[in-house]
C-alpha cells in the first residue's frame, strides 16, 4: 500500500437470507436487492461505493505517466480499407485530437471530403457510428447511430452528393444488416416489432426482416421475413449485385447453428418467396452470398469444424448439391472470401493460422491455389475489399486493413500485377513506440491440451520476475487477434509482461475449440487461463504476486471464475462489464440469447454446470481474495451491472485480505454502454485500470 491513502471501509451492505430451491438444489442469493438499480437503497449503496473507488483510485501513482502515454499512443489514429461503389471510396479516418472515426468519400477524381462525423452531429460525445453501407451506385448512404451507450442503432439515410438526409430516421434497428437493391430505391433491413405488440420483457426480441422503399413511412413496410420463428432470432440479409438474389441467413440468439433461406427477386413480388436451404436443426453455421459470376458462394462448418468453402447453382442451393471449391484444412481456420475480377479472376482467402492472419489467391473455377499475398507480419486482417464492377480504375488492387500488437490500423495495397504488397496509407498520427518484443509460445492445459499464447514484453526472454497482465475472453467462437493495444503497449513501457492466451471456447482454432469451451465443458476455458498463468510463472516471467489478469464480459465471467477457483494465483483483477450470476444471467437484457453457449437453469443438469463455475455462487467466506476491481456501464444494454454490484458485495464480505492492501472497488460510468466509446473515455478507463493493477503487481508506471 502506498503510503498517500488511508485505510479503507466498506460500505455497510444489507445481507439477507434469500434461497430457493431449483431442482432440489438450495441456491442463497443475498444480495438479490441490488439487482434493482433504481431503489433507493442500491442508489445509496452506489453512491456509497462511488466515492470509495473514486478516493482510492484518484490516489493511485503513475496516473499522469499512464494517461499521457494512452493519449499519445491512441495519437495515432486509424485509417480503414476503402469500400468503393460505382468511382466512389468510402472510408473511416480518425486523426489525432479527434474522438471517434470520421467517415470520408473519396471521388474519382481524388478529392476527398468529410461525409459523417458523429462528433459534429453531438459534440457531448455521447454519439457513436454503429455501422454505414453506401448504395450499389455509391449515391445514398445508410448509416445507423447510437446516443448514450444504448445500441439502438437508429438508421438515418444520407444523400452522398449533398449530405442530407432523405428521410426521418428508423428506429428499433439494433444489429440490423442493410443490403440495397440495384437503383438505391429499395433496401432489405432488420427491425424489432413495436414494444407494445411483444410481451413484456422481451422489446429488444421479436426481429423481423423488412423491405424499404427510401421516404416512405417505415410503418408501411413489407414484412419479408420472421414471423412465427423464436423470438431471438438474430437475422442478416445480403442481396447480389443484380439485384436478383435475396440470402437471409438466420440464428436463434448466439447460438452456432444457422438457418438460411434463399428468394428469387425476378418476379418483382414485394413479398418474395423464400425457399429454406439450410435449418438450425441441421447443426451447422453457414454464410451464403451469389457472387458476380452468378453462383452460390457458401462457406460452412458442415462436415468442416474448421469451415469449408463450397458452390452451388442459387436454382439449386440445398446442400446436397454443394460442390466443395475449398476444403478445410487442419491447421487453420477459414476467415474470409472475396472475389477479385479482372482478365482472369481470382479468389482472395482470408485463414487464420493460430490467430495469425494469412492471405492466398485461388482459381474461383477449380479453387486450386495460385499465389498467396506477403503479408506484413505477425497480424491481423481487418478487411479485404477490391473495386465494384461500376468502378473503372484500379481493377488489378486488393486493399487489405492491417494492424498487430504494434501497428495501428493502417491499409496496405497488393498489386495483381507485380504480386507486391506495399503500404499505401498509415494511421494519420506519428507515434513513439516502447521496444516491445512479440512472440507466441505454446503450453499444456489441465488436461494435456496445447494453448497457444501471445505474449509481450520489453526483453527478448525472461531475465527476472516482471508483473504480466493476463487477459483472455474464451467463448461466442470469437477469436483474440493481433491488434494495435494501447493499454498492452503501456504496460510493456513500464517494463510489464502482456499475455493472451487463446482459450477454448474461442474460434481461433475453429468450431470443436469453440465447442471445449462451451456449455458443460466451459470449465476448460478456465484451466486453459489458470494453465497461462501457471506457464508464465513456470517460465521465470512472473510470480503469483505479480500477475494482474483482466476481462471483459465473457471475458468477465473468465476472471470471476479465476479469482474464485484460485484466489493465490492471482494478485490483481480488472473485471469488465461482466457476467456473474450464472443462474439468473437469462433474466435480464440479451441473456437469454446466450443459453445455447452456457447452459439455462431452467434444466436441472445444466444448472449444475452453471453452479459448478459461476462465480458469484463460488465466492467463499474468510477467503484472501485478490484485489478486485469491477468496471461497470450503467447504459449497457448486454449485460446487465447488477452482476458486478453483487459480486462485489459478496466479495466485499468475504474477504479476509485488508482493504487497505486488497481493497474490492467498483467503479461506474454513465451515458456509455457495452461497446464503443470516445478516446477521452478510454484513456479515463484506462487510466484507473492499469494503475489499479500496477499498484497491486508492484510495476512502477511513472
Amino acid at each position: 500500500m502506498t503510503d498517500v491513502r488511508t485505510p479503507l471501509s466498506y460500505p455497510a451492505t444489507a445481507r439477507e437470507e434469500i434461497a430457493e430451491t431449483l431442482h432440489g438444489r438450495e441456491v442463497a442469493d443475498p444480495y438479490r436487492w441490488l439487482e434493482d438499480a433504481s431503489s433507493p437503497s442500491t442508489e445509496a449503496w452506489s453512491a456509497a461505493q462511488d466515492e470509495l473507488a473514486r478516493t482510492w483510485l484518484d490516489a493511485l501513482p503513475g496516473r499522469e505517466s499512464v494517461a499521457g502515454r494512452m493519449r499519445s499512443l491512441l495519437a495515432a489514429g486509424a485509417v480503414g480499407a476503402p469500400l468503393w461503389r460505382a468511382g466512389r471510396a468510402f472510408f473511416t479516418r480518425r486523426e489525432p485530437g479527434q474522438e471517434f472515426g470520421v467517415l470520408h468519400v473519396r471521388e474519382a477524381d481524388g478529392t476527398e471530403r468529410v461525409l459523417l462525423d458523429v462528433a459534429e452531429l453531438d459534440p457531448s460525445g455521447l454519439t457513436t457510428l454503429d455501422s454505414w453501407v453506401p448504395s450499389l451506385e455509391g449515391d445514398r448512404l445508410a448509416y445507423q447511430i447510437s446516443v448514450g451507450g444504448d445500441e439502438e442503432s437508429l438508421l438515418h439515410v444520407m444523400d452522398v452528393a449533398t449530405g442530407e438526409l432523405v428521410e426521418a430516421p428508423i428506429d428499433r434497428c439494433r444489429y440490423s444488416t442493410i443490403s440495397w437493391m440495384p437503383g438505391g430505391e429499395e433496401f432489405f433491413y432488420v427491425r424489432r416489432l413495436p414494444p407494445e405488440l411483444v410481451p413484456d420483457g422481451e422489446e429488444q426480441f421479436h426481429r423481423r426482416v423488412w423491405r424499404h422503399r427510401v421516404g416512405t413511412d417505415p410503418e408501411q413496410d413489407v414484412l419479408v421475413h420472421g414471423t412465427g420463428l423464436d423470438h431471438t432470432f438474430y437475422y442478416g440479409t445480403h442481396v447480389s449485385r443484380d439485384g436478383r438474389w435475396l440470402i437471409i441467413e438466420g440464428s436463434m440468439g448466439t447460438a452456432r447453428r444457422d438457418s438460411v433461406w434463399i428468394a428469387d427477386l425476378s418476379d418483382g413480388a414485394p413479398a418474395p418467396s423464400l425457399r429454406q436451404i439450410v435449418d438450425t436443426t441441421d447443426g451447422y453455421r453457414v454464410g451464403a452470398w451469389v457472387e458476380r459470376d452468378g453462383r452460390l458462394y457458401v462457406m460452412t462448418t458442415k462436415d468442416a469444424p474448421r469451415w469449408r468453402l463450397c458452390v452451388a447453382d442459387p436454382t439449386a442451393p440445398e446442400p446436397e448439391n454443394w460442390t466443395e471449391l475449398l476444403g478445410e484444412e487442419p491447421d487453420s481456420v477459414l476467415d474470409a472470401v472475396r472475389y477479385f475480377d479482372g482478365d482472369q479472376p481470382r479468389l482472395v482467402v482470408l485463414r487464420t493460422r493460430h490467430a495469425v492472419s494469412e492471405l492466398t489467391l485461388h482459381d474461383p473455377a477449380t479453387g486450386e491455389r495460385t499465389g498467396e499475398v506477403a503479408l506484413p507480419g505477425t497480424g491481423q486482417v481487418t478487411a479485404l475489399s477490391t473495386v465494384d464492377s461500376a468502378t473503372e480504375q484500379h481493377r488489378d488492387r486488393l486493399w487489405i486493413g492491417w494492424t498487430d500488437f504494434a501497428t495501428p490500423p493502417c491499409v496496405h495495397a497488393y498489386d495483381r500485377n507485380t504480386g507486391e504488397v506495399a503500404l499505401e496509407t498509415s494511421a494519420p498520427g506519428a507515434v513513439e513506440l516502447p521496444e516491445v518484443h512479440t512472440r507466441q509460445v505454446t503450453y499444456r492445459s489441465a488436461d494435456g491440451t496445447e494453448v497457444r499464447m501471445f505474449v509481450l514484453a520489453p526483453v527478448a526472454a525472461p531475465d527476472r520476475p516482471r508483473p504480466v497482465f493476463l487477459t483472455g475472453y474464451g467463448g461466442f467462437s470469437l477469436s483474440r487477434e493481433p491488434g494495435y493495444m494501447p493499454s498492452a503497449l503501456t504496460w510493456v513501457a513500464a517494463g510489464g509482461v502482456w499475455a493472451l492466451p487463446s482459450l477454448r471456447g474461442g474460434g481461433e482454432e475453429g468450431e470443436e475449440w469453440h465447442v471445449a469451451g462451451m456449455r458443460e465443458q466451459k470449465q476448460h476455458t478456465f484451466d486453459d487461463f489458470h494453465a497461462a498463468a501457471e506457464h508464465l510463472i513456470d517460465q521465470g516471467w512472473t510470480t503469483s504476486d505479480q500477475v494482474a489478469i483482466s476481462g471483459g464480459s465473457n471475458g468477465g465471467l473468465l476472471v470471476g471464475a479465476a479469482l474464485t477457483q484460485r484466489p493465490e494465483l492471482y494478485r490483481a483483477v480488472v473485471c469488465s462489464a461482466p457476467l456473474l450470476d450464472m443462474v439468473r444471467y437469462e433474466r435480464f437484457l440479451l441473456g437469454r440469447t446466450w443459453n445455447d453457449e452456457y447452459g439455462t437453469a431452467e434444466d436441472p443438469e445444466e444448472l449444475g454446470w452453471l453452479l459448478s463455475y459461476s462465480p458469484y455462487h463460488n465466492v467463499t467466506e474468510h477467503t484472501a481474495y485478490p484485489s478486485v476491481l469491477f468496471t461497470v456501464f450503467e447504459s449497457d444494454s448486454r449485460v446487465d451491472p447488477n452482476h458486478a454490484r453483487k459480486m462485489c458485495a459478496a466479495l466485499q464480505h468475504a474477504t479476509s485480505s485488508d482493504p487497505g492492501e486488497r481493497p474490492i472497488l467498483i467503479r461506474r460510468e454513465t451515458e456509455v454502454g457495452h461497446a464503443a466509446r470516445s478516446v477521452s473515455r478510454t484513456v479515463g478507463l484506462t487510466t484507473d485500470q492499469l494503475t489499479f493493477l500496477a499498484e497491486a503487481t508492484g510495476l512502477v508506471l511513472d
